[in-house]
C-alpha cells in the first residue's frame, strides 16, 4: 500500500471515529437528564479507568475535545435549546459525567473518592499548600547544604538530618520549583492528590456552579427568609406597601390604635382587655397565680396552701413595655 493510500485510509478512520463520537455524545445527551461537568487535570489513563469502574452502573464518563462537544450541542440546539446553557462551561480539560440518579451528591462523592496521591513535579501549579513537619529525616548529613539553600533549619542527629521546625515549603497556587520538587522526592513525600474536580451541574435544562449540590432545604429557607426581611425593611422605609411588609403595617396600626384607646375614652374589644388589666393588675395577677398553683398542686395533699406573695408594681411596667416598647 502506497503512502498516499495509507493517508486516505487514516483520514477515513478519523472521520469514522469522529462520526461515532458525535453519535455517542448526542445519544447520551438525549438519554440522561443530569450531567456533572468535571475537570480532569493531571489524571493518567489508569486512574481514568479506575474512575470509570467506580461509576459503572451509576453514571457514564465521556471525555473529548471541547470543539467537538460544542459542535454536537450547537448542531441540535433547534430541537434541544436547553443544551445551550452547557456551552459556557465547556472550557479547559473537562469531561462529562452523565446520570439519571436524582442524588447528584452521591455521584459527586464517588468521583471525588477516586483521588490518588501524586508527586510535586517541577513547573506545575500547586493545588494545595505543602508543609514539611519538623522531625528526623532519612537524609544523610551530606544533604545539609541543600536544605540550607532552601532556608530550612537543620541539625545532625544520630547520623541523619533533623528538621528543627515546620517549613511551609509551597503555597497553594504557586509554581513548584525544581529545588522544592527534588527535596520532596528525597523525603519520599507525595503531597498532592489528583482526581476529578467538580465544575458545574446540568439538571433537566439548567446549568449552575457545582457548589449548588451542597445546597440543602435549610439553606434555601434561611436565604429566603433573609430576602423577605430585606424586602419588608425596604418597603417600610419607603412607605411602599408589599406583601412582605403588610403584617408589619397591620401590627404598627394596631399599636397606634391601642395607644390612642389607652390615652382616651375610645374603646374596642382588644383595647378593653388591656384596659381591664391595667385598671386592676392585682386581680389579674392573683387569677394567674391561682391557676398555676391549681395545675401544679398534687392530687392528694393535707398541707395548707401558702399565702400568696404581694403583687409588685414591676409587673405593670413589664406589661406596658412589651406592648408599646
Amino acid at each position: 500500500m502506497s503512502a498516499q493510500q495509507k493517508s486516505k485510509k487514516s483520514q477515513l478512520n478519523k472521520k469514522e471515529k469522529k462520526a461515532e463520537y458525535f453519535e455517542k455524545l448526542h445519544k447520551l445527551l438525549q438519554e440522561y437528564n443530569r450531567i456533572l461537568i468535571v475537570q480532569c487535570d493531571n489524571i493518567g489513563s489508569s486512574h481514568m479507568q479506575k474512575i470509570r469502574r467506580e461509576l459503572r452502573g451509576k453514571a457514564v464518563l465521556l471525555m473529548g475535545k471541547n470543539t467537538m462537544i460544542r459542535k454536537v450541542i450547537r448542531l441540535h440546539l433547534d430541537s434541544h435549546p436547553q443544551w445551550e446553557s452547557l456551552l459556557e462551561w465547556i472550557t479547559g480539560n473537562i469531561g462529562l459525567v452523565f446520570t439519571n440518579d436524582p442524588d447528584l451528591k452521591k455521584i459527586r462523592d464517588t468521583c471525588l473518592a477516586t483521588k490518588v496521591p501524586a508527586a510535586a513535579k517541577s513547573g506545575i501549579k500547586a493545588p494545595s499548600d505543602v508543609v514539611i513537619n519538623k522531625g528526623i529525616t532519612s537524609l544523610e548529613p551530606t544533604k545539609t547544604s541543600f536544605l540550607q539553600a532552601l532556608n530550612i533549619p537543620t541539625k545532625i542527629n544520630k547520623g541523619t538530618i533533623e528538621i528543627l521546625s515546620d517549613v511551609h515549603l509551597i503555597k497553594k497556587g504557586d509554581k513548584v520549583g525544581s529545588s522544592e520538587s527534588t527535596l520532596l522526592q528525597m523525603l519520599d513525600i507525595r503531597p498532592f492528590q489528583y482526581g476529578l474536580q467538580m465544575v458545574a451541574v446540568y439538571d433537566e435544562g439548567s446549568t449552575a456552579d457545582a457548589s449548588i449540590i451542597d445546597t440543602t432545604d435549610e439553606v434555601i429557607l434561611s436565604k429566603f427568609l433573609v430576602g423577605i426581611g430585606n424586602v419588608a425593611s425596604l418597603s417600610l422605609g419607603a412607605s411602599f406597601p408589599t406583601i412582605a411588609s403588610f403584617p408589619h403595617v397591620v401590627l404598627n396600626g394596631f399599636k397606634n390604635l391601642l395607644a390612642i384607646a389607652l390615652g382616651t375614652e375610645y374603646q374596642f374589644e382588644q383595647a378593653n382587655t388591656i384596659k381591664d388589666i391595667l385598671a386592676n393588675p392585682g386581680a389579674f395577677a392573683s387569677g394567674t397565680q391561682a391557676t398555676q398553683s391549681t395545675s401544679s398542686a398534687p392530687t392528694q395533699t393535707t398541707a395548707e396552701p401558702e399565702p400568696e406573695p404581694p403583687v409588685e408594681e414591676e409587673e405593670d411596667e413589664g406589661l406596658e413595655f412589651d406592648l408599646f416598647g
